[in-house]
């Protein structure tokens, strides 16, 4: 018998990277296919006949060839009006013109005004006449749409990754301690009860697709496979942190689909996270040189994790609010104390990746290389203060490109994952046969490391693309998208996980210096993995597709509408 089982689990082993690739090649062919026809939400008609269409939610009038509706003349502000919808169909049109040149009606609109079909609205002298898209003419268009999940079904890819953790569990009936063998199967089927209920929830609200939500639960098997390795004492507590994470998942993106709700609590976001950033400072224990860890009733909380769903909460914004210069500094001076709160506590990981976001947040919301450019110059001003102080942190970097010549010191961590790394070849040495899961931080600063050495370079790389996957997916639907704020917030959301990404792997071969940050759903801890599934309640937000987000309730039938 244990003969078989060692035949099986070797043969397990040459099939893991060919399942997981099958999976990623899956998913990304399906996120990528399929037309990109546009949304329209409703018209403006100019006196002369011609038919502007609204094709997202949030729509610039203007003189600005960069407008959604473009007026090119004179007395013409070059952001003049925004018209913007909710899920509910009511539209609204702000002024933003500065002189009060839109009138509604003949009234002059005063900030904001509601707008309905018929209303005829005058920007300075330019007639436009609204009219708005009903629900029996979009569901005509809808059908002309791709649908997600329509030429690469999503059950038979997530059967895929089914059978990935399946040979995971056969290795591990191998490899791991007798004590810990019953939790490592019964965590691996939690993970797959969870991904499927996961599965069967989003088909019930008439939602196709899932490549989003199956890219994450591969890297969080990849993960439960580290921890399993790693600490398999806490395999129960992970599944539990990863249970939370999809429920707030769920409840986030329910949140995320009514904007008025959401703009009413940015700023209280923020100031919570200032507030949790402020106990952090004063009451967080230090940990390898970084003061980034609260304990409260026995749980061990980093509150940078958190931080990074309100930082990107409170950055993302509407139209109506962008052009805003009160709006943009005070981002700013709500970002400068994060990333300055970060770089005091010593975590220059976190703050490296907060200050990556900003520039992406910063850029668009301004569309000024000038501003990133002057943010940058200041953010290197301040990196050269930090290391002044912190010789922990000017330590590392003065370890970059120089481990091997203190292997016992300063380069102890990355001269082993770098060894450990080289020594799995392509296929690994198996799951839980891996020796660098001895060394403080394995399964964390350096899990890619660790993901080599057991399962591979294959499975390593293909962590990669997961979320390079998940990058390009979320910048092929910004022009399509339905709102700004959807649009930022999900492409701050991709940043921060390819900085983090990136600061993981190649921080771990000493091609960065070793900050000391996690691998996006891969690296063991709870507060990352909560922060993850957040964060890609913005990924899936943004997603266009019909029946891809569950944030646009879906257009009604003809005759639903006429009922």
């Amino acid at each position: 018998m244990e003969d078989l089982l060692a035949t099986c689990a070797h043969v397990a082993h040459f099939l893991l990277p060919l399942l997981a690739l099958i999976v990623l090649l899956r998913c990304v062919r399906s996120m990528l296919s399929g037309r990109a026809d546009p949304e329209t939400w409703g018209y403006l008609v100019t006196p002369e006949g011609q038919v502007r269409p609204l094709l997202h939610w949030e729509c610039i009038i203007g003189r600005s060839r960069s407008a959604d509706v473009t007026l090119p003349f004179s007395d013409v502000a070059g952001v003049h009006a925004v018209l913007m919808r909710n899920d509910r169909g009511e539209w609204r049109i702000h002024d933003l013109s500065r002189g009060g040149g839109v009138f509604l009606n003949g009234k002059r609109v005063e900030g904001t005004e509601p707008l309905v079909d018929g209303d005829i609205i005058r920007c300075t002298t330019h007639m436009l006449k609204f009219a708005a898209n009903t629900d029996a003419h979009r569901a005509i268009q809808e059908k002309r749409r791709a649908v997600a999940g329509w030429r690469v079904s999503p059950a038979a890819t997530l059967f895929f990754l089914t059978l990935l953790q399946l040979l995971l569990v056969l290795e591990f009936l191998l490899s791991a301690d007798p004590a810990y063998r019953f939790n490592t199967i019964l965590a691996f089927f939690a993970l797959i009860l969870i991904e499927w209920l996961c599965y069967l929830l989003m088909r019930t609200m008439d939602r196709s697709g899932f490549e989003v939500e199956t890219l994450a639960f591969f890297l969080c098997t990849l993960g439960l496979s580290v921890c399993a390795t790693a600490t398999p004492a806490e395999l129960t507590r992970q599944v539990v942190l990863l249970l939370a994470g999809v429920v707030l998942f769920f409840l986030f993106g329910w949140w995320l689909r009514d904007l008025s709700h959401v703009k009413a609590l940015r700023w209280p976001a923020a100031l919570m996270s200032l507030a949790l950033l402020a106990l952090n400072l004063v009451a967080a224990q230090e940990i390898f040189g970084a003061r980034n860890w609260i304990t409260i009733a026995g749980f061990s909380l980093q509150p940078s994790e958190l931080i990074k769903v309100a930082f990107i909460y409170v950055g993302a914004t509407t139209l109506d609010r962008m052009f805003r210069s009160r709006s943009i500094l005070l981002f700013i001076a709500f970002s400068a104390v994060c990333v300055g709160g970060l770089a005091l506590m010593g975590d220059m990981g976190a703050a490296l990746v907060f200050f990556a976001t900003f520039l992406v947040i910063a850029f668009l919301r301004s569309g000024s290389i000038a501003t990133v450019l002057l943010a940058v110059t200041s953010a290197v001003m301040a990196g050269m203060l930090v290391l002044s102080v912190k010789p922990y942190v000017a330590q590392r970097f003065q370890t970059w490109g120089h481990v091997w010549q203190d292997v016992n010191g300063a380069g102890y961590q990355q001269t082993r994952a770098m060894s450990a790394a080289a020594s799995g070849g392509l296929f690994g040495q198996g799951a839980g046969s891996g020796w660098l899961k001895n060394i403080v931080a394995a399964n964390t600063d350096m899990v890619w490391a660790m993901l080599c050495e057991e399962l591979g370079l294959i499975v390593a790389v293909i962590a990669i693309l997961a979320i390079i996957a998940l990058a390009i997916f979320t910048v092929k639907n910004a022009a399509r998208n339905r709102s700004s704020y959807y649009v930022i917030a999900a492409c701050a959301a991709v940043t921060m996980m390819m900085v983090q990404m990136g600061l993981n792997v190649f921080g771990s071969l000493d091609i960065l210096p070793f900050t000391g940050v996690t691998f996006p759903f891969v690296s063991r801890g709870g507060s990352s993995l909560i922060s993850c599934w957040m964060l890609l309640s913005y990924i899936k937000a943004a997603d266009t597709r019909r029946g891809g987000s569950f944030i646009v309730k879906a257009a009604k039938s003809g005759k639903e509408a006429a009922a």
